[in-house]
């Protein structure tokens, strides 16, 4: 049981340096076109853009609130065994977590109507990867330390939660500028599930008491559940007989990715208002949707209350039957009384919804118009707006997660160079850090747009004592053209 434990914490721990789900510094980075997947309402200006496949999206983030690999590995004199005890068994909580997200676009682009030069379309399909898993303390001290002196605690089977799903998204969204002072987005998405499990609605606890006919009676009230598509069928496609696993990977992957697993529908919505000249207001709803999971499904359950006192054998009535199989009879009397269940049941589950919300304050150039004509004495057409120079403000992000609603607070400066580059600093307070600055460029050498963004740049002196980590970089091909 400590060699699975080890494992289990090498797994937690490990995932720190690899991808997440907060992007502070490619939201409202509207030089970005991929700045519209956070907000569909953000003020977008080029003629039309096309990604480079493979290139144009790949985001990558990965946050461990409470332990980083070098806790655990580092070579600093100390027993292995006492720094999983002091360091993870008695020093994380039930709300640590692990958490990362993978996202790579496969197509993108986007172009301006001929007709509506005010609305901009944008499409593409992104290959996503989600996971999450909070630290199952009360599970994890039971499996370390057993039960013999711990009499009387509950063990709190709740603690265990764990998501995590892969996923191709096809999305098609439309920007509207309403007016000078307000912009509008909405994104529709088709989601094509390629696998999917979930561990999160657990409750229930394990006693040991003192026993009336044995020294000791433990007692189990569970209402556990394991839900599963697309796992099962890799499994068994993996396990075949002189299968290529190469092979059998890759055409699982585009298979369900492409329409060949399960489906499911949302939308994200978002807004741009220009609150006075220079004071702006944007937020975004993203992944307001759900999942039909129906495909290679197997689902796990373990439901009820018993209470045991170990093998009971009365004498001398017990030797009457030698052919008795004591361990047997309490496997089955436990079973009967907490049934292991399996299905195939189809499962709905929901995706986890992003909430974006900032207000900038835009610094140099021209601001919009006030009124319905603002003139030049030369013509009576009204001035455009020139793109200011530089701009600070606050940013808000929440997600939806199986613990409830996660937050982070970001403050940025953005600051352009000409129309041939863009930066974007910033700091952000989260669960996992409070020493996140990160920073993003954005350059444009004719129709060609390289980004690279990157988060807790201090963190990257080493990687392994890094409680986040977050590396974002694109390659588009443009044509600017206000109107």
């Amino acid at each position: 049981m400590k060699l699975w434990l080890r494992c289990f914490l090498a797994f937690f721990a490990g995932l720190t340096p690899l991808m997440g789900q907060h992007r502070p510094l490619l939201y409202d980075f509207t030089e970005i076109p991929q700045s519209l997947l956070l907000n569909p309402g953000a003020a977008h200006e080029s003629q039309w853009y096309a990604g480079v496949p493979l290139l144009s999206g790949v985001s990558l983030r990965a946050g461990s609130s409470g332990i980083t690999v070098q806790d655990l590995f580092a070579d600093d004199g100390l027993d292995i065994n006492d720094k999983i005890r002091e360091r993870a068994i008695n020093g994380l909580q039930p709300g640590d977590e692990v958490s990362a997200t993978l996202q790579m676009e496969l197509l993108s682009g986007g172009f301006r109507g001929k007709r509506r030069p005010d609305d901009f379309y944008s499409f593409g399909v992104y290959t996503e990867v989600d996971a999450i898993n909070y630290w199952p303390r009360d599970l994890a001290i039971l499996a370390w330390e057993g039960n013999a002196d711990q009499l009387g605690r509950r063990f709190n089977l709740g603690h265990l939660k764990t998501r995590g799903e892969m996923l191709n998204v096809f999305h098609f969204g439309i920007n509207r500028k309403v007016s000078e002072r307000l912009i509008l987005g909405v994104r529709a998405k088709i989601f094509s599930g390629i696998f999917q499990f979930q561990s999160t609605r657990n409750r229930g606890y394990f006693v040991t008491t003192q026993g009336e006919n044995n020294l000791l009676a433990n007692t189990l009230s569970s209402q556990m559940g394991l839900q599963s598509s697309g796992l099962e069928g890799l499994r068994r496609e993996l396990s075949a007989d002189g299968a290529d696993q190469g092979a059998v990977l890759q055409d699982f992957l585009v298979r369900r990715g492409f329409f060949g697993g399960d489906l499911g529908f949302g939308a994200d919505l978002g807004f741009t208002y220009t609150l006075k000249p220079r004071l702006v207001l944007t937020g975004s709803l993203l992944d307001l949707g759900f999942m039909v999971h129906a495909s290679d499904v197997r689902n796990f359950t373990l439901e009820g209350t018993a209470t045991s006192e170990g093998v009971e054998i009365i004498l001398p009535d017990s030797l009457a039957d030698p052919d008795a199989d004591f361990w047997q009879d309490l496997v089955d009397e436990i079973e009967a009384l907490v049934p292991f269940e399996e299905d195939a049941k189809t499962y709905v589950a929901l995706r986890p919804t992003k909430l974006y919300a900032s207000l900038r304050y835009n610094l140099g150039g021209t601001p919009p118009p006030k009124g319905p004509c603002d003139c030049d004495y030369r013509t009576s057409r009204p001035l455009k707006e020139q793109p200011y120079s530089s701009a600070f403000g606050a940013q808000l992000f929440m997600v939806n997660r199986p613990r409830g609603p996660q937050a982070a607070l970001t403050a940025f400066y953005q600051k352009r160079f000409g129309n041939a580059l863009a930066i974007k600093a910033s700091y952000t307070a989260d669960k996992f850090s409070l020493t996140n600055i990160g920073l993003g460029f954005n350059l444009q050498a004719g129709p060609l747009e390289l980004y690279v963004l990157a988060d807790n740049l201090l963190a990257y002196r080493n990687l392994a004592n890094a409680h986040t980590a977050s590396l974002q970089f694109g390659l588009n091909i443009l044509s600017w053209g206000r109107n």
